[in-house]
Order: structure tokens, then C-alpha cells, then sequence
């Protein structure tokens, strides 16, 4: 397990720690959901192998420390009664703060469009197993407001962009939890080079052009992402945004004021905020 120790200023009125995790992918699965489910273990459990240590540790750190684990989606690979009884398992004895990716709702992984149809599938399931509000929810932690958004889709919602509104009138130090993060020219140029899209949240369309079609429709982002990202970018009060998605570590500001910070898949950060 990696670890990596993050220290951010932005105001708490004392100082407090976090456990981030993010694409954790927990791949269980058994013949109660059919055969086909079973075998997407064989499948996936390769990209993944160390997906079960790596939450348990993290459990056993978050109780020495005393400090709750805020995640930001892919906790489970695909929806299955196994992988939804570990994480229930899991949220019953440790305080978890959840923000959804993409695979929270994933039925057998790439099979079908993902929307919010597709989504809503599985939602109630997935829902039952988080105790915060997996689509929208806010956490305040010694004057510091969490706010979590699914934006697994590439896509705020309405509802979303009202519900950040709302949290942002309350004129607390902000920082955003949500799967996939926002551009930034560094990070796009840099997922480029192994990859057919940016698979971040407000790429340029000009950028979102040379995505394959199927890959363009899915990511491009729509006149209410684009406002809430100009709302993020022009509120004086966010301070960071804590993402995943990408399965690899980075961190950089996305302006003057505004740090970005992606967790990879078998790391642990234990960020301090004072």
C-alpha cells in the first residue's frame, strides 16, 4: 500500500485529518447474480489484485488515526450482491464519507450506455449500502464543508448544480469530492499519451473533437457542467477538489487558489487540514 501525507491550509478552525481513497474495485461475485457475473471476476480481478488489501489497511489506518475515509468512487467493479454485502460490511464499521464513480452502477462493465437510466438500475442497491447521499451530499468538519457530487458521467445534473449553489452561498472553506476531475492542460496532455479521450470533466470541445465518437458523446460536457465548473472555478471559497478516476497520483493547482488532487487506485492519502 502507498502512502502519501498531504498537508492543506485553508482554514479549518482546528486541525482535523482524512483518509482519501479512491478505485478501490472490489470484484466479488457469486452464482446468486448468474454465471455471467462470476465470470467477470477472471476478467477483472487481474487489473485489481490488491483491491482487498488495500481497503483493509486502510480501515485498520483510519482507526489508528481516528480519522474517517472519504472515497471518491469505484469502491466496487460492477454491481453484484457480493461486492454490495462487502461494502455494507465495510460502512457498518468504519465512517465513510462516499462520493460515486462510474462502476458504482456498472451491471457488467462496458456492456451498455451509461446515463442515467442505466444509473438508476442500480441506484437504490447502491444507495442502501453508504450512509451520506452518494448522488449530492455536504459534510461540515471543523468549519470546513465537504461537498460530494457523482459526477461519474461526465456531468453535473441540474439538481447538482443548484445543490453546489446552495452550498457555496454558505461561505465556508469548500473542497469538492468527485470521481473525475476537472481539466487541466498538464493532466490531459499527460492521459493522452496512453489514451483515446482525456477522461477528465470539462475538456475544451475543440480537445473532445479528436475523441473517438463513441468516447466524444460520453464526455462532452453539456451547458449545466459548464456552469457549475464556471461556478467552481469563480467561488473564492473552494479550496481544493479531491478526484480519482485515473488510477494513478497527481496533484496540481488548477488556478491561483485551487489545488487538484487525484488518488490512485492502491494508494492511501492521509490528507491533514489545518
Amino acid at each position: 500500500m502507498n502512502i502519501i501525507h498531504t498537508t492543506l491550509n485553508i482554514g479549518a478552525t482546528a486541525p482535523f485529518t482524512i483518509i482519501h481513497l479512491s478505485d478501490t474495485h472490489l470484484t466479488y461475485a457469486d452464482l446468486r447474480d448468474g454465471q455471467r457475473k462470476v465470470d467477470l471476476i477472471d476478467w477483472r480481478l487481474p487489473s485489481f489484485p490488491n483491491a482487498e488489501k488495500v481497503l483493509a489497511e486502510a480501515g485498520e489506518l483510519s482507526r489508528e488515526l481516528n480519522a474517517p475515509i472519504f472515497h471518491t468512487g469505484d469502491l466496487i467493479d460492477y454491481v453484484s450482491l457480493a461486492n454490495l454485502e462487502a461494502v455494507k460490511a465495510f460502512t457498518d464499521t468504519h465512517d465513510v464519507y462516499m462520493a460515486t464513480g462510474n462502476h458504482e452502477f456498472s451491471l457488467y462493465v462496458g456492456e451498455a450506455k451509461e446515463d442515467a437510466a442505466y444509473r438508476n438500475q442500480s441506484l437504490p442497491a447502491v444507495q442502501a449500502c453508504f450512509k451520506n447521499n452518494i448522488r449530492m451530499d455536504s459534510r461540515v468538519v471543523n468549519g470546513v464543508n465537504f461537498v460530494a457530487l457523482d459526477n461519474g458521467y461526465y456531468l453535473f445534473e441540474p439538481e447538482q448544480f443548484e445543490f453546489l449553489k446552495a452550498e457555496a452561498a454558505k461561505g465556508l472553506p469548500m473542497v469538492l469530492m468527485m470521481h473525475t476531475p476537472l481539466y487541466e492542460p498538464d493532466l490531459y496532455a499527460k492521459e493522452r499519451k496512453h489514451h483515446d479521450s482525456g477522461y477528465l470533466l470539462g475538456v475544451p470541445d475543440e480537445l473532445v473533437d479528436t475523441y473517438g465518437s463513441d468516447r466524444a458523446k460520453l464526455q462532452r460536457a453539456d451547458a449545466t457542467t459548464w456552469e457549475a465548473i464556471s461556478l467552481i472555478k469563480n467561488t473564492p471559497t473552494v479550496k481544493a477538489v479531491i478526484t480519482g478516476h485515473l488510477h494513478f497520483d497527481y496533484e496540481k493547482m488548477l488556478d491561483d487558489s485551487v489545488l487538484q488532487l487525484t488518488t490512485g487506485c492502491e494508494t492511501v492519502r492521509v490528507i491533514e487540514f489545518v
